[in-house]
């Protein structure tokens, strides 16, 4: 009987939510005795959250390589990154890189792989916001260029790849589902948040308003302030963990917030508030999601979102400032929505993920 191969696998993150997203597929590396993962740590996002209680809270394996590349403009980033990872990949010789997302950590190790000739797996590949302004629009597309598999979190995102024609390249792409969903799943069986402790309403819906496009526009900000109001007094309590950018701005053009407001939380206290909640109100990109995951209509403070499947199935509405707030949110309460549809998967996207990963380098 011959021997199993062994592989051995790179994964590269920078950011928090990479963090919680890697931890998932971790997971699943970690069922077969023949993988051996090695995680490099950008330092991109420098956080001091990162504490050893939040790998031991959230199972997620520490960073072998820590490269604390962080506030540096864009090219110096991205090119310390380059150097980094090539010497660690030299040293390593792994059979494969695995990347995520799309931030400068993302482009920085899809190409040093890809030039020293190392598979690379692109994990969220084809998402696309139609915004070349954005610096992660231009990480995504060039990283799904250069990617050999692409795992795609949804129809829609393969949908992207074909009009661009990366479908008919030498890549493969995969529709595996979303590693947001398994997360979610994950950490919400996991969770002993005391929800006595976050003081809540019996009844309330859950916001989060921190995006710079409405938190730096004091007419966008006073507007949907003002709706938010109104939502609080007139239909149902609405509970805002407050960020502090947030209320810098609001203390700064005084304007008076009604709503009953929190200290941040973290992950698991926000998963708390998500099953717990009639409704969200978010200008975050992944709140959307995970509203979804946990069977919540959501509306969106936002001109666009990259998650167009949930507009269309009627699960999100976006808003504009304009918008009668109080109205929206009436109407989607009242509304009948059908979240038994496969969106972004049951919960096994880091299964398929390590399962084509594992087809792949045996060939």
């Amino acid at each position: 009987m011959s021997e199993m191969k062994s592989y051995k696998i790179v994964t590269v993150v920078g950011a928090r939510p990479q963090f919680v997203k890697a931890a998932v597929v971790s997971r699943a590396f970690s069922q077969f005795n023949n993988i051996e993962e090695i995680i490099i740590h950008t330092g991109q996002h420098f956080d001091p959250n990162m504490s050893d209680v939040f790998f031991t809270e959230m199972n997620i394996p520490k960073p072998k390589h820590n490269l604390d590349i962080h506030g540096v403009g864009h090219g110096a980033m991205t090119g310390r990154m380059l150097e980094g990872i090539e010497q660690i990949l030299l040293d390593e010789k792994p059979d494969m890189m695995l990347v995520y997302g799309d931030t400068n950590s993302t482009i920085a190790g899809a190409l040093a792989a890809k030039k020293i000739h190392i598979p690379v797996g692109h994990v969220e590949a084809g998402l696309r916001s139609f915004n070349m302004e954005m610096p992660e629009e231009i990480n995504r597309i060039l990283t799904d260029r250069i990617s050999d598999i692409l795992f795609c979190p949804t129809d829609n995102a393969i949908e992207n790849l074909e009009k661009e024609g990366v479908a008919n390249t030498s890549s493969q792409v995969v529709r595996t589902g979303d590693v947001m969903c398994d997360a979610a799943y994950y950490y919400a069986e996991n969770s002993t948040v005391d929800g006595a402790k976050l003081g809540l309403p019996n009844e309330f819906l859950v916001c989060t308003l921190h995006r710079a496009e409405n938190t730096d526009d004091p007419n966008r900000l006073k507007a949907f302030v003002e709706g938010l109001n109104k939502v609080h007094h007139e239909v149902c309590p609405v509970v805002l963990p407050l960020h502090p950018r947030t209320k810098q701005k609001l203390d700064q053009h005084n304007i008076k917030l009604e709503v009953q407001t929190i200290d941040p939380v973290g992950y698991f206290e926000m998963i708390y508030l998500l099953e717990n909640c009639k409704l969200v109100l978010t200008d975050s990109g992944g709140l959307q999601k995970e509203a979804f995951f946990f069977k919540k209509p959501c509306i969106t403070m936002r001109d666009q979102t990259e998650w167009v499947e949930l507009v269309k199935g009627g699960f999100n509405q976006l808003v504009s400032p304009s918008d009668n707030l109080k109205d929206k949110v009436k109407e989607l309460l009242n509304a009948e929505i059908n979240f038994n549809v496969d969106l972004y998967g049951k919960g096994h996207a880091g299964e398929e993920i390590v399962k084509h990963i594992v087809d792949y380098l045996s060939k």
